[in-house]
């Protein structure tokens, strides 16, 4: 917006629009983590099923939230998220509908890429239609909603897999986007803003190509690789696909040094804040999936909790989040020390999950873990409170389709890597060790990984910066770098 521009009249009513998007995102990533024992029984399927329902969605949505951000700077941000939308919406029914895995599996890739197109459209808007004081009340909001949406996602999935509404158990679990996803379709077509470019982008196909492959031979191996007793396979897929995403990097920058339009814009790499918060979010969400994909596999499969009372289990972890939400915005002056502070909170609430299981084995109950889980909850919500604020805040108008699509991308090929890692410790252990056991050296590693995400913190600029040395007052700018316009 310039300065003498006025604020675009629906903006608060957009972004609850483009957060009910965020909210089915999360929702659907996470359900199947609280469903899969069900949907096993009822259709088939082996552990690799399990890993396979989230990270075919995670993955789908890694590989495609790159090209999404670029096909909204192509095509209209409005446009692509209603398309995205629609598609994600349909292919939730194809999930509930679905007669056995290799159905559902195709169905949430499905979901994943048509929710590829969807997000990355929202983060762009509200770069445009927000001053940047407003910014940070506006991505403010994301983190409480997504706390809720983590935990709330498997209570919800829980009980509608128990109370078997109308016949339907799991799919359920499913089918309750059809509102949602109405919702979400009516509210763009009302208070989004149409937003143009000034020049035609041309999509950058072949780097959308090299960035999916990349991805895919480092996410595949990993599900697959324990099943086939890790072969020499896995290791050589893990090998290419570093040679793969290196060959990337060189290609993108090649195209942006001939004045093309490159998929991911290479100067978002020279920006500390950002490239800093690639590895973080990587890290991080890995962590932070792989947690409660094994925490709800442990307490249906080892303890034998329903599935609602699996999700009930969470509880204490939500109020945490919300806690460490609410205070977060009195401490945003210390900067990433409060994402530090907020690792090291969450490893010692995941310590005291351990001890919790040591002292009371298998006759745990929730009461007993809420403690610990309360602590963890705590420690996640100020490690995310600021995060998309604090990567986001150096990133010029004219990257903000990029940036977003890149950033999200990160936070979903995190999960996918998290499903894929310590699902596969988790399955991996509980061949030769008790459930307890299992879930104990299950969570010494998601220690281990907590660390690699405390260092990487460091990787971030101590404080926030303008995202523009223009000050807030510069033009708006599209994906091509050219100023844009956003029509009330």
């Amino acid at each position: 917006m310039t300065a003498t521009e006025s604020p675009y009249r629906w903006r608060w009513a957009a972004l609850f629009v483009i957060l009910a998007a965020e909210v089915m995102d999360l929702l659907d990533s996470l359900v199947t983590n609280i469903a899969a024992p069900s949907i096993r029984a009822d259709i088939g399927g082996g552990e690799t099923t399990i890993q396979w329902l989230g990270a075919a969605y995670t993955l789908a949505m890694a590989l495609g939230l790159i090209t999404g951000g670029r096909l909204g700077d192509i095509f209209g941000r409005r446009r692509m998220y209603l398309i995205g939308a629609v598609g994600f919406t349909l292919g939730s029914v194809a999930c509930g509908l679905a007669q056995e895995p290799g159905q559902l599996v195709a169905a949430r890739v499905f979901q994943g890429l048509l929710g590829a197109v969807m997000l990355p459209q929202g983060l762009g808007i509200l770069k445009e239609i927000f001053s940047e004081k407003e910014q940070a009340t506006a991505f403010g909001l994301f983190g409480p909603v997504m706390g809720l949406s983590t935990v709330g996602g498997p209570i919800l999935a829980g009980w509608l897999v128990d109370a078997d509404l109308w016949g339907t158990g799991w799919r359920m679990i499913f089918l309750i986007n059809i509102p949602l996803g109405l919702f979400a379709i009516a509210g763009g077509l009302a208070f989004l803003p149409e937003w143009k470019s000034a020049r035609t982008v041309r999509l950058d196909l072949a780097g959308a190509l090299l960035a999916a492959l990349g991805s895919a031979l480092i996410v595949f191996p990993l599900v697959q690789g324990r099943e086939h007793d890790w072969p020499a396979w896995a290791f050589a897929l893990i090998g290419l696909s570093i040679a793969v995403f290196a060959f990337f990097a060189w290609f993108e920058n090649r195209k942006s040094n001939r004045g093309g339009d490159p998929l991911v814009e290479p100067s978002l790499f020279r920006k500390r804040g950002f490239s800093g918060g690639m590895v973080l979010g990587l890290a991080f969400f890995s962590a932070m999936t792989g947690f409660w994909l094994t925490f709800s596999l442990y307490t249906q499969i080892g303890l034998h909790y329903s599935p609602f009372k699996a999700g009930l289990a969470g509880i204490p972890s939500s109020i945490g989040m919300v806690v460490a939400f609410v205070s977060s915005q009195a401490l945003l002056k210390f900067g990433r020390k409060v994402m530090h502070g907020g690792l090291i909170v969450m490893a010692l609430g995941v310590g005291a999950v351990i001890l919790t299981l040591q002292l009371a084995g298998i006759d745990v109950t929730p009461w007993q873990l809420a403690p610990a889980l309360a602590v963890t909850g705590l420690g996640m919500g100020f490690v995310m409170a600021p995060f998309f604020d604090t990567v986001l805040a150096s990133v010029e108008p004219h990257e903000t389709g990029s940036a977003s699509g890149t950033l999200t991308s990160v936070q979903q090929l995190g999960a996918a890597l998290g499903t894929a890692i310590l699902g596969t410790v988790f399955f991996e252990q509980i061949k030769t060790n008790s459930f307890v056991h299992a879930e104990q050296i299950t969570l010494g590693v998601e220690i281990a990984m907590l660390a690699v995400v405390f260092g990487a913190i460091f990787l971030l600029p101590k404080h926030a910066r303008p995202h523009s040395e223009a000050g807030p007052d510069a033009p708006a700018e599209d994906g091509t770098g050219q100023e844009a316009k956003v029509a009330a």
